[in-house]
Formats: C-alpha cells, structure tokens, sequence
C-alpha cells in the first residue's frame, strides 16, 4: 500500500512538473501582453499569483471572472503581464528573478515586426538575447522579447531564471554593469523634475478622493506652454493610435507637473508604463495627451476606476477634481 501511494504521488508530481515545463509564450490581444497558464490540482487564485508575481485582484477581472469563482484541474487562465512582472529593460527588485518570455517566429517575419508587436523593445535588444542577427529567425523558433519577474523565493519559475539580463547600452558604470541609456535628451532639470512625478505620482492623494478645489495659485502659463495645451499637451506628439480604445470613469491625483508645461500623467492597468494615452472627456469634447505612470493603486479608492488622471489634465478637460466619464485611446 505504502510503495502504491509512492508512485502514485511520484506520477502526479512528475505531471504537474511536465504541464508546468513548457517556456513561457507571450500573448498579444487588443494591445494587452499576457501568458497561458493550466490549472492543476491544489492551486487557487493565490498560489498562481505568488507564481506570476501578479495580485489575484487583478488577475480574476482579467479572466472575467471573480475571486469567488473555484478553480478547475485543467483550466487555462490569462496571467496580465504589465511592469510589474515583465521587464525589457534589465530593472527588477532586488528579491526578484529574471525567466526567459518567448515569442514563437511566424514565417517570414522579421525582427522590426517583433519588435512593433511587444513594447517596440528595440531590434538590438532582441538580437543580443537571442544571439541572431536581422533575418535570421526561422519560422517556428522561439524568440526571447522580454523577462517576467518573479519573487526569487515565492515562485518555481525563478529555478529556470537568472539574477541578470543582457541589454543593450552605450555606456557602462564604473562596477561593470549595464546602464540604460534614455531613448531622448533631456535637460537635468526636466529629468529631476519627472523622476520626482514618476516616483510619487500619487504622492498628495488622499482617501476619500477630495471635492473639486479651485486652484487659487494656478501658475500663469507661457507662450510655448499654451502651445503645448492647444496641442493637447506636452507628449501629443509621441501618440500612436494602435486601434485600442475603452471606456470607464476617471480619478484624478494631485500633481505639480501639467499646470505650466503641458506634462500629463496617469494611472491605468493592463497598459505598459511610458505608453502615451488620447483621453477624451465626453461631457466637454475635450482631450489631453497622457503619458502612464504605473498601475491604479490597489485601495478601495480605485474600485470602479478605469483610470486616475493628474489635477492638471483634468483641469485641461474641464472637468473637477472627482469622477467623470472618459474615453481612453492607445
């Protein structure tokens, strides 16, 4: 009975670890990058989140379904993948690892296609990670376009992962490690100044979110900020429309950024931080230009927001510091 129950454990361990195998496959539906996972015996919501390194909150919503809903053996669920677990840039926290995402090549398709698909992660960087150059991806080859990050001591993938990434720059620091070089210039000033914002976007947020208040000491703006605003903002410019488009109402934060040089930031899900968004408010016909900061923060506050915008933008769509309805274009 004893030696029975040893190969029938043995059998169920070496079939969780033969379904649970496979490389990592990205995905790509309506703009959202996610992987495929199969349910097997004893995992829930937040076994398979502390895998994916991913809330269960967000995960079951993903799905369409809730966190009451009962897993079933077998069930393939969407795992979202945003800055949170997914890194194309070599940054991660320190407890985390790096594990390999692939992307499986289709005939004739070329690396700038690849690239276009996934973040527009640049052409170099797919060569370094997968050791090829232009045009030599074969149909069916499985190609390396980013890393998923994992916590080193909460997930099984981390076994197959590593603690650092090869990515491309033009200069390194002085211990030898790669640093990555910002795509644009920009004056110290403006760097400082978006560190800050990027750093503590919601920094002057407070629960429940505030009444409208009348910004008393609301800078005078300059010729080249009105341009800006005219324009719908100081990233009009870097928007491409990629066809994505939602609906859903809107919170605003507090911001220092947007009142003088047209800088607008928000906060969305399932929308790759630095990607510019078209926020349209129907009730005045207006629209900014909005560049993501992060993910909504997980608080009761954001439940039922499709998004939080800064005070500045919301101010450019002459709409008050609360709620109100908006359409989202990416």
């Amino acid at each position: 009975m004893k030696r029975l129950l040893l190969i029938t454990a043995f059998a169920l361990s070496a079939a969780w670890a033969q379904a649970q195998s496979n490389d990592l496959i990205i995905h790509k539906e309506t703009g959202s990058l996610y992987l495929v996972h199969k349910v097997v015996a004893k995992e829930n919501w937040y076994s398979i989140g502390r895998i994916y390194n991913i809330s269960p909150k967000e995960m079951a919503p993903y799905n369409g379904l809730t966190l009451n809903y009962s897993l079933r053996i077998g069930q393939e669920l969407k795992i979202p993948l945003s800055h949170i677990n997914f890194s194309q840039d070599g940054q991660k926290n320190a407890d985390e690892s790096f594990v390999p995402v692939y992307h499986v090549a289709q005939q004739n398709e070329a690396l700038a296609h690849i690239s276009a698909l996934y973040d527009k992660v640049p052409v170099a960087y797919l060569e370094k990670w997968n050791r090829i150059k232009r045009g030599d991806a074969k149909q069916g080859e499985k190609l390396i376009v980013g890393y998923m990050k994992v916590k080193t001591s909460l997930s099984y993938l981390a076994r197959g992962g590593t603690n650092k990434i090869d990515a491309v720059a033009d200069t390194k620091n002085n211990a030898g490690e790669v640093t990555i070089v910002a795509k644009e210039e920009k004056k110290p000033a403006e760097v400082a100044e978006t560190k800050q914002e990027e750093k503590h976007p919601m920094k002057n947020v407070a629960a429940p979110i505030p009444s409208p208040v009348v910004n008393q000491n609301k800078p005078t703006y300059t010729s080249a900020s009105i341009n800006n605003r005219l324009n719908g903002g100081y990233f009009s410019p870097d928007f491409v429309d990629g066809g994505n488009k939602t609906i859903g109402t809107a919170g605003t934060f507090k911001s220092t950024s947007g009142w003088n040089d047209g800088k607008y930031y928000v906060l969305i899900n399932n929308v790759p931080v630095g990607t510019i968004l078209k926020v349209i408010a129907p009730a005045t016909q207006k629209s900014v230009f909005a560049k993501v900061l992060g993910q909504l923060p997980d608080m009761k506050e954001s439940d039922g927001l499709l998004i939080r915008i800064s005070n500045a933008a919301a101010s450019e769509l002459g709409e008050p510091e609360g709620k109100f309805g908006v359409q989202v274009k990416y």
